[in-house]
């Protein structure tokens, strides 16, 4: 990744307002009046915060196993996927706290490339950040988006917040675990957050439709047949016939019920 040049500019602390002299090609900066650890973003000096993980790598696993088992996914994913790679790393993101229709709302951006959209959606709560440690830096992944890119994909989004709704700018460095694992000769990747344990996934085998859409399109289709006995035996005029026609539905209703159920289990257990 190409550094930022050192901008001309004065750079000052965000925090004590402490002139900052960055040394040439250096991004992560702590600084030496309060100790704050900042990033600078070309002639921009924003807050540097990390969120420490929880979560081991055996928990994530555990985490990413009990995802596989869930209802989104195939049928016993966890048992037939096949882990081909892991690996760890604090990955950047943009924090934006923003005042939104009179309240307080923070939107996330990636702050380097990612397939996995859905880190958008993390929570990330203003009290579990901590003061970025230089320690991180060789599991850090560095970012690569600009600051202003960032901007500019929060004013297009929906609700558009222009600049003058953020009150507060920073880069944060999440703990995520990065797995892949092979499944039918594909490969897909999926993320374990290792602060909250949340796994975070874009494409991944799901549950096939057209057998529950089949399912259930047998059953709406035998109660609509049974729903016209009634009506054929009241048109008979015939009070006799009538009864007939409801006691026949009833009767043919709880017949197929029981197999209709059965239809459902077996799909749910199959697919």
């Amino acid at each position: 990744m190409d550094q930022p040049a050192l901008p001309s500019v004065q750079l000052r602390c965000t925090q004590c307002g402490s002139e900052l002299h960055p040394d040439a090609g250096q991004i992560f900066i702590t600084c030496p009046a309060c100790q704050s650890t900042v990033y600078l973003d070309k002639s921009r000096v924003v807050f540097h915060w990390y969120l420490a993980p929880t979560v081991d790598e055996a928990k994530a696993r555990g985490q990413l196993a009990q995802w596989m088992a869930g209802n989104q996914t195939v049928k016993d994913l966890d048992k037939k996927a096949r882990l081909v790679g892991q690996a760890f790393e604090y990955f950047p993101l943009w924090y934006f706290k923003c005042q939104v229709n009179h309240k307080e709302v923070v939107y996330l951006e990636p702050a380097a490339a990612i397939s996995i959209t859905e880190l958008r959606h993390l929570t990330l709560p203003a009290g579990d950040l901590r003061k970025y440690e230089p320690a991180l830096d060789a599991q850090a992944h560095a970012p690569s988006v600009p600051l202003e890119a960032a901007q500019k994909w929060l004013a297009e989004g929906q609700p558009r917040v222009q600049p003058e709704h953020v009150m507060e700018t920073a880069l944060v460095h999440i703990p995520l675990y990065t797995f892949k694992y092979g499944f039918q000769n594909q490969t897909y990747t999926a993320l374990v957050e290792a602060a909250t344990g949340k796994t975070l996934a874009n494409l991944f085998p799901a549950k096939a439709e057209t057998p529950y859409l089949l399912a259930g399109g047998v059953t709406a289709l035998t109660f609509a047949c049974l729903a016209l006995i009634p009506i054929v035996g009241a048109a008979a005029n015939d009070g006799e016939s009538l009864g007939l026609a409801l006691a026949a539905c009833a009767g043919l209703g709880v017949c197929a019920a029981p197999i209709l159920f059965a239809i459902a289990a077996w799909v749910a257990a199959k697919v």
